[in-house]
């Protein structure tokens, strides 16, 4: 398997430097500068928490846009995640959780188009998409959600905590079939990753 192209962006110079000391000696990845990624490869971005300047360096580096981002965090409140999934942050992991052998393994995970939240962030996004669903209800401004009674299907699964060989079994479909419904749904919708996908049709009131 050819090694991950990574790079690593953090605000703190000491961590820069510490990052990038432990993931250039990893023989799973290669190291590259924040100007040679593409959206085969991967930025790792760490941050104390999540701010309205991080947010805005995540969404207006118009280079860095479709990259798939692992946030390595200290602290992560409900908008955070939500504004996250947004930057086309893939993967959340909680620093003080965290090894360098997870950190790795996560990098690798993300380049097939995983998005990976652990089990108790998952939880808090949805309820901040359940929150901003039920204001948008009050308002009446919801849209059309333009999701296949299949997909909703698949994606209410998912919103449950059910990786794809457990909504294959679940829907007595393949599980190629099952990762098709997502990838079709995520490129004909434009949405980002299986969070995002999880997210939008929340929000639209699908499931």
């Amino acid at each position: 398997m050819e090694p991950v192209r990574v790079a690593v962006q953090a605000a703190d110079p000491i961590m820069q430097v510490g990052l990038t000391s432990f993931l250039r000696v990893r023989e799973e990845l290669v190291l590259v500068g924040q100007d040679e990624l593409t959206d085969q490869d991967v930025l790792v971005v760490h941050v104390d928490r999540m701010t309205s300047q991080t947010v805005a360096e995540l969404r207006s580096a118009e280079a860095l846009a479709q990259v798939p981002k692992v946030l390595l965090v200290g602290e992560l409140r409900e908008n955070d995640i939500l504004s996250a999934v947004e930057s086309r942050v893939v993967a959340v992991l909680p620093r003080s959780r965290t090894s360098g052998d997870r950190l790795v393994e996560t990098i690798i995970s993300v380049v097939p188009g995983r998005g990976l939240l652990p089990a108790d962030l998952l939880g808090r996004l949805l309820d901040g998409v359940r929150k901003l669903q039920a204001r948008e209800t009050a308002s009446g401004d919801i849209g059309v959600a333009g999701l296949t009674s299949r997909e909703v299907d698949v994606l209410r699964l998912m919103a449950e905590g059910h990786d794809t060989n457990e909504i294959a079994e679940k829907l007595c479909y393949s599980e190629r079939t099952v990762k098709n419904v997502i990838y079709s749904l995520t490129n004909r919708l434009n949405l980002r990753n299986r969070p995002h996908a999880v997210a939008y049709a929340m929000r639209a009131g699908a499931i």
